[in-house]
């Protein structure tokens, strides 16, 4: 099963980075699966750390997914980095191994730290329509965009009958995502 979660870095110079990841939790483990090139995969290699953060505002997700530098998503820091000043819970992890790929490797850490900080009272529909654009928007140079614009549609229906303030906000930053990624693509073809 992956659990959709945010996941905190530092650079060696203490630079924060934050990221949308699918993980999987094995036997008390968490493996993270980034391609790439990548900065999260970057900073683990350099540090031995991250944290996992777990979350219900989605706008985390779209402002790291649509590259909202904006959007001011306070972070604490932590024994392992940094966390994210508002989610549920906290991980904090080290880096155990890595199984090197070209694309995507496989990177095992185990959990040092947890930490609850608030209850988690469930997603609505919106809310995970809005993780689910996230998750396609991350892959707009990957998937056909068909593919993109017609599960949109659908999750569009989740956001029109549940969705409050923050999921609106959020589902319009990847909206745009999407859409300048057509007129960005129907631009080269009329070049």
């Amino acid at each position: 099963m992956i659990y959709e979660s945010i996941v905190t870095t530092c650079s060696r110079e203490g630079v924060p980075h934050v990221a949308p990841f699918g993980v999987q939790w094995q036997a008390g483990k968490v493996l993270i699966m980034p391609f790439k090139p990548s900065t999260t995969l970057s900073n683990i290699l350099q540090t031995g750390h991250a944290v996992l953060n777990l979350t219900d505002d989605v706008r985390v997700f779209a402002a790291a997914i649509a590259k909202k530098s904006g959007v001011d998503v306070p972070l604490v820091a932590v024994a392992q980095g940094v966390r994210l000043q508002h989610c549920l819970t906290h991980h904090g992890l080290q880096l155990e191994s890595v199984e090197d790929d070209s694309v995507r490797p496989r990177v095992w850490m185990q959990v040092q730290d947890s930490q609850s900080h608030a209850p988690f009272m469930g997603f609505n529909r919106a809310q995970a329509a809005v993780v689910e654009l996230a998750v396609l928007v991350s892959r707009l140079q990957r998937l056909p965009i068909e593919k993109i614009t017609s599960e949109m549609a659908y999750l569009q229906i989740a956001i029109d009958k549940t969705a409050g303030a923050h999921e609106l906000e959020a589902w319009q930053w990847l909206v745009d995502c999407v859409n300048n990624h057509i007129a960005q693509q129907s631009g080269m073809q009329q070049a």
